[in-house]
């Protein structure tokens, strides 16, 4: 079976020609096939039907008409005439649109030289073959061919070109009817793609699926317009999300979505194409909360990049609480309890008595959602305008780490409709095989996965899918001044290889403990920033070539190619903080992308156990 992006089920818009067309597809075909259906390419928003991609056969656009031979009237190399049920229409030759949609695409692949042909006869020609052609589902051949003399159908649609009712029924032979789809190439040749290369297409072609880079398409000539070649935009490494993220994120239907997922399985790139895709179609704003001050500040840049700021509002949850009061000029309620906590109160007795509005938001997206307590749920499914109802719950519950949160409540109790509506997502694609193991075996005793109905929330455990990397290593040093001077000289030997500043974080486990490792930085002019005051949080940019030192706490959301986790000697043998604690050095530890280095200047349970894995 092909893989179909959105998922074939998960379709509702198709004509009947189309889904019985993609429903052959679905089972003619191999599962080696890509299969995407009505997906937009470049600015002009073309819409193919269905885009084929093998990787050695090659590219193919389809346009597919559910039109009846007696609904033809007339038909030329550019246009045809047809009957409908609104009348008779003049529309486009249906070969023009999917030769148009091809075009289009193969123009913008050319720009990858990675897509090209070395040999000097061809160069800059696609190293792959491609084509197109037109589905009849509901034309025979013979009626076809009686209709359109074959003199003809060479300059209108050619024949193989084409395929018809009869040669897509449910007995089709699988060879049969791939043999009729690879006769619409006019060339075949090349060797077979590679999955970089296919990554490559999809990142060409698919903008929004990109990781790491900006998401406006480059389907215009606005480089050549600034003295700048296509093909310097094209880097030489593309990441893009996997083909199972892909799906999942295209598939995505309305109503109230949950998503369960370990650490580093991409759900914040879901969470960035839902809000890409649902921009398009609400005319209200889309609100995305999370509860980590940090992890809003990297968000709001993520968002930034797809171009998304002014229709995308992101805050951390308390931050969002105080700007309800302030723009519908709510006080705060008096009492004891501290003024994030009696901020939340105020804003949900105001919503009470309507004096803040309910219905604010076409949707509303949580990330971090294991952190979110019941009240605050029920608080923010109301803000969803209830024309659109969308919602996407995000979590991951063996990154809570905080008491009030762990979503331990039914869903259903906080208004969150998620029964049929929900996908669990347990590979990781984040850590290496060797980071994510170690992080794992450490505090796998408090991460043992459990299962739930799907109106509670179950603690999965993470799958490996990672390539393999640099075994994560343990230091241990007889003062602090050590372990700081050690982290120093670490820093300044990647930085001397080439490692960018901030793809490097150093994160602590107490506030002491940060500043002092920051002044040792301070000290030999090692760009840093120490994140611990909320402005310093608030104004956070991964962009900034600059070392970054955080909490445990803070780090959650975020992930860096090398971490550096520091300063364990300051943690207690208390035996009542133990699964807390090994909660929060799990979450440091899978916040490395490539490389983990652990240290500490006293020995206790947790240095014990790290010293034994380290020497396994």
């Amino acid at each position: 079976m092909a893989t179909f992006i959105p998922a074939l089920n998960s379709i509702q818009r198709m004509t009947r020609g189309e889904r019985r067309f993609g429903r052959r597809l679905d089972t003619l075909l191999e599962e080696d096939y890509l299969v995407w259906y009505d997906i937009p390419l470049g600015r002009r928003r073309r819409y193919p039907d269905f885009i084929i991609l093998h990787p050695a056969r090659g590219l193919l656009f389809l346009e597919v008409k559910d039109w009846k031979i007696d609904t033809i009237r007339s038909i030329t190399p550019d246009s045809a005439v047809i009957e409908t049920q609104e009348g008779r229409k003049t529309v486009s030759n249906p070969l023009v649109q999917a030769r148009q949609c091809a075009f289009a695409a193969i123009d913008q692949l050319k720009r990858d030289p990675q897509l090209t042909q070395t040999d000097e006869r061809y160069r800059g020609k696609l190293c792959f073959p491609y084509g197109h052609g037109v589905v009849f589902p509901n034309i025979t051949r013979r009626q076809w061919n009686q209709a359109i003399p074959e003199a003809e159908q060479e300059a209108l649609l050619p024949s193989h070109r084409v395929i018809c009712k009869d040669e897509m029924l449910t007995t089709a032979d699988p060879e049969v009817f791939q043999e009729r789809l690879w006769n619409m190439f006019d060339y075949q040749f090349g060797e077979k793609l590679s999955v970089p290369q296919i990554d490559r297409i999809r990142w060409q072609l698919f903008p929004e699926v990109r990781i790491d880079a900006p998401t406006q398409d480059l389907f215009d000539d606005d480089a050549a317009e600034e003295g700048e070649s296509a093909e310097s935009l094209v880097p030489d490494i593309v990441r893009v999300m996997d083909l199972h993220q892909e799906q999942l994120a295209r598939s995505m239907g309305d109503g109230h979505r949950v998503i369960h997922g370990v650490a580093g399985s991409g759900k914040t790139l879901v969470l960035g194409y839902r809000c890409l895709h649902l921009s398009r179609s609400i005319s209200k704003p889309i609100l995305v909360l999370c509860f980590n001050i940090t992890l809003a500040a990297r968000l709001r840049c993520f968002i930034a990049e797809k171009g998304l700021s002014d229709k995308v509002k992101v805050h951390h949850f308390h931050e969002w609480c105080g700007l309800q009061l302030k723009t519908y000029q709510v006080d705060l309620l008096p009492g004891k309890q501290p003024t994030w906590e009696r901020q939340v109160e105020s804003v949900i007795q105001a919503v009470d008595q309507s004096h803040i509005p309910r219905a604010q938001y076409g949707a509303v997206m949580i990330d971090e959602g294991h952190d979110f307590e019941q009240a605050w749920l029920k608080l923010v499914v109301q803000m969803i305008d209830p024309d659109t109802n969308s919602l996407l719950l995000l979590y991951d519950d063996a990154q809570s780490i905080y008491k009030k949160g762990s979503l331990k409540f039914p869903l259903s109790s906080a208004g969150v409709q998620a029964r049929g509506r929900t996908t669990i997502l347990k590979l990781n694609y984040r850590n290496t095989r060797e980071i994510l193991t170690f992080a794992y075996d450490f505090a796998r005793d408090f991460l043992e996965a459990q299962d739930a109905d799907e109106d509670h929330i179950p603690l999965i455990a993470p799958e490996v899918a990672g390539v393999s990397g640099p075994k994560p290593a343990f230091r241990d040093f007889s003062s602090a001044q050590k372990e700081a001077n050690y982290l120093v000289r670490c820093i300044e030997i990647w930085r001397n290889q080439g490692t960018e500043l901030n793809s490097i974080a150093v994160v602590y486990t107490s506030n002491a403990q940060g500043r002092f490792f920051h002044k040792a930085f301070q000290e030999a002019d090692i760009p840093s920033r120490c994140l611990q005051q909320s402005a310093d949080k608030h104004r956070y940019d991964p962009n900034i070539d600059e070392v970054v030192l955080l909490s445990r706490q803070s780090s959650k959301g975020l992930e860096f190619d090398t971490v550096l986790l520091s300063g364990l000697g300051a943690l207690s043998n208390d035996e009542e903080r133990l699964a807390q604690e090994a909660r929060l050095l799990y979450v440091g530890m899978t916040r490395a992308r490539r490389r983990l280095l652990i240290t500490s200047c006293k020995t206790n349970w947790y240095t014990q156990r790290l010293t034994e894995l380290a020497s396994a």
